[in-house]
């Protein structure tokens, strides 16, 4: 999730990225009885496209008062997107934006220059089990970017393009696919969709992407002969071709990718940057704490009561 450090060796950084490898097997982590999958960064793929960060959470089920609390974190260079298959989640960040996601709908951050957030699932009005379930992804913004003020957008339920027929069902949630464009304004050309197929039906991906990608959330799918299950992402050569096939259950996938960026991107914790000093500047920003006089991050009104400090790496 967004509010989860990226600092593990194995990932990827600046000039480390190594070549590209055609399928990812996402590493599973715990957190206190509530599993994420990481699928990217991987340690010989960055990016998907723009897609720098890749993570499903759960399937899990909260007691009430005692699902996910993220304090009020930073972000700088990125756009988050926040989209759940099952349960519901709490947006606040400091531009005063205060709204909760369902499933179906899309909550999409644009960092910029710099942003604080929190996500809670903090209804008071909970009293019964919550199942919990979704994705959460990080774009990387282009150099131009990068110094943008930060911007939210949300995409309510029955907002976002979707097709269905023969077998298949599709919600494009950002960018351009199929021949629709998702309401979501991004800064570079992009491709995100959510999938769901039959036993037995065929999905072609979008072939006027430069990268592109699938992540297998549920069932298995086959391609080119090779079978692909949950918690796997195939990362595709550009210009060929390719369709997927879901198996005897049926699957869920999470197609992904887009244009490529200038150069690749470096990564610590919550922060993205084309380069090292753009991270050494937000870490020195966060560090300082002096919310009301800090001209790049302030915390979420209505949750500015804590936050998650620095990390000392």
């Amino acid at each position: 999730m967004s509010w989860n450090p990226a600092l593990d060796p194995d990932c990827p950084t600046g000039d480390d990225v190594d070549a590209i490898d055609t399928v990812i097997i996402a590493r599973a982590r715990d957190l206190g009885g509530f599993e994420v999958r990481r699928a990217l960064p991987a340690p010989k793929r960055q990016m998907v496209g723009p897609f720098i960060f890749f993570d499903q959470m759960g399937p899990a089920e909260f007691l009430p008062t005692k699902g996910m609390d993220v304090r009020p974190h930073p972000h700088i260079g990125l756009a988050t997107i926040s989209y759940l298959y099952r349960g519901r989640m709490h947006h606040r960040d400091s531009l005063g934006t205060d709204a909760w996601i369902e499933p179906g709908a899309v909550n999409w951050m644009v960092a910029g220059h710099g942003i604080t957030h929190s996500e809670r699932t903090d209804d008071e009005t909970q009293t019964d089990p919550m199942p919990f379930f979704g994705i959460q992804t990080w774009v990387a913004l282009p150099k131009d970017h990068e110094d943008r003020a930060p911007e939210f957008q949300h995409a309510g339920v029955g907002e976002l393009p979707f097709m269905e027929g023969e077998g298949k069902e599709v919600l494009l949630i950002l960018g351009n696919a199929y021949g629709e464009r998702s309401p979501v304004e991004t800064a570079s050309e992009m491709f995100y969709a959510d999938a769901v197929l039959q036993a037995g039906a065929s999905l072609p991906l979008p072939d006027d992407h430069e990268d592109r990608g699938a992540y297998v959330v549920e069932g298995a799918v086959e391609v080119a002969g090779q079978t692909y299950e949950a918690g796997q992402m195939m990362v595709f050569r550009p210009g060929d071709r390719v369709s997927m096939k879901a198996g005897p259950l049926g699957a869920r996938v999470m197609l992904l990718g887009g244009e490529t960026l200038e150069g690749p991107r470096y990564i610590w914790w919550n922060f993205v940057a084309s380069s090292k000093e753009r991270i050494e500047e937000a870490k020195e920003a966060w560090r300082a704490e002096a919310w009301d006089s800090n001209p790049r991050f302030h915390l979420p009104p209505g949750d500015d009561q804590e936050f998650i400090p620095l990390p000392p790496r």
